[in-house]
């Protein structure tokens, strides 16, 4: 039986509520790292390294759009799931068309900005003559063109999450996944344009997705708080600052990830081009474990808020506990899975005898360690989800940029290519160390919170 929102926030089983949560938002998450994948394997079909290296290369630029949607869209929820649990539905309207509204600025503006300085940005992310130009292709239709329903996509089913719609917001994903699969082909293989078919077709994709949100709001009418109108557009309420500061760590992590990224595709790019797609391989299924981790946390996002804000604690505490015995059985048989079948996964992608070499080796060095993000990121989430500002974001910065690039770059001066893969799990262990040792007295604190109740 369908529960009701207000049945999966109050009164159901936690681990039922949990699970009609997490496993829909875990299944978007899922489809929207197998269109991306879809991109380098249809790419990698055509037997050109440089084309799957400047897809690798355009990767970092790409995910800044994810730190702009995971900015206004994890803290926009976060806050609307809070308005909901105190009765403020007015303030809620408010954060939605905030959200929407500036995101939707952020993404055109950035896209622009970004083409025009594409003939610094791209040699300084490790382009050569040789990828130049596909990746200014690239970049056109993905982020150019497909800023504004790239943000949006992914936006709004934060947004629609909050409520408690996890199965419409993972429909809305999976909607544009899939059109990304089907549209592959066509423009890549039929109409032979390659990395730049790849790149129409993530953009179309995510339009085709944008617009199924914008309907099911639509639709709703009066039964969300979710509105495009842009008269509920208010920076009062101390909106602004809510949904910046608690949406801030996640989209610090994407951009601190485009940092590392660049760092590691400017180090790799000084071995050879087969590197750099070994590693872009290699770090496109490793994403499919990171989906996991990520979908648990943010799909339990609305429960914890929703229950801080109304003091019930033990229904709270019940909940992320739940959650991190589930993510980790998930996470060890992900790890279990990409360390067995690395050659497998790698040789899918591209039949270049180097490049896979490359490729299954930083896989399995890689995903050693997603345990520890799945813990790192459940407790990140469950900081913004009680509307903590500071503490998910040191621990964001922590695991992307404060660690990894530095190690990178000592891991490469000392053992060389393999060194630069290291780095990952070294930082996603340290990361997770941090974040335990703030979890504790956090927990501590709930726990006395929940005595006297």
């Amino acid at each position: 039986m369908k529960l009701s929102n207000k049945e999966i926030f109050e009164t159901a089983p936690v681990r039922q509520a949990v699970v009609s949560l997490v496993v829909p938002t875990i299944i978007s998450q899922l489809i929207t790292v197998v269109y991306n994948m879809a991109d380098t394997f249809f790419i990698g079909q055509i037997g050109d390294p440089n084309q799957v290296a400047a897809a690798s290369l355009c990767m970092p630029m790409f995910l800044l759009l994810t730190g702009c949607a995971n900015l206004f869209g994890i803290g926009g929820s976060s806050l609307i799931s809070r308005c909901l649990g105190s009765g403020a539905e007015e303030r809620a309207k408010g954060v939605a068309a905030f959200s929407i509204w500036t995101a939707t600025a952020v993404a055109l503006v950035y896209g622009i900005i970004l083409y025009i300085v594409r003939p610094v940005v791209l040699p300084m992310v490790g382009a050569n003559r040789a990828t130049y130009g596909y990746c200014s292709q690239y970049l056109f239709w993905t982020v150019t063109i497909g800023g504004v329903p790239t943000v949006l996509n992914a936006l709004l089913a934060h947004l629609v999450r909050s409520e408690g719609h996890s199965g419409r917001a993972s429909k809305g994903m999976a909607l544009g996944g899939i059109m990304n699969i089907i549209l592959d082909p066509v423009f890549i293989q039929v109409f032979k344009l390659n990395v730049a078919g790849a790149a129409i077709a993530t953009m179309l994709s995510n339009t085709i997705a944008t617009l199924y949100f914008v309907n099911l709001i639509r639709k709703q009418g009066n039964a969300t708080v979710i509105s495009l109108n842009p008269k509920y557009y208010t920076v009062k309420m101390g909106i602004p600052k809510e949904v910046l500061l608690v949406g801030l760590p996640s989209c610090m992590m994407n951009f601190m990830g485009v940092f590392s990224n660049i760092t590691m595709n400017r180090l790799m790019a000084s071995y050879c081009n087969e590197a750099v797609a070994g590693i872009g391989i290699a770090k496109k299924v490793d994403m499919l474990a990171f989906a996991i981790a990520t979908g648990m946390s943010q799909g339990v996002l609305p429960l914890i808020g929703y229950n801080y804000s109304a003091k019930n604690y033990k229904r709270m505490m019940e909940s992320i506990k739940t959650t991190f015995a589930y993510s980790m059985v998930v996470a060890t048989a992900g790890t279990v899975f990409l360390l067995t079948c690395a050659g497998p996964l790698v040789r899918a992608f591209i039949n270049d005898p180097l490049t896979v070499q490359y490729g299954q080796l930083f896989q399995r060095i890689i995903c050693i360690t997603t345990p520890c993000v799945s813990v790192t990121m459940i407790i990140i989430t469950m900081f913004q989800s009680t509307g903590k500002k500071l503490m998910p974001l040191c621990l964001s910065l922590l695991r992307k940029g404060g660690l990894d690039i530095p190690v990178m770059i000592l891991m490469n001066s000392l053992i060389g290519v393999n060194g630069i893969a290291w780095a990952t799990p070294v930082a996603d262990t340290g990361a997770m160390l941090c974040a335990i040792m703030r979890f504790i007295p956090f927990w501590k604190q709930i726990k006395a919170e929940q005595a006297k109740n």
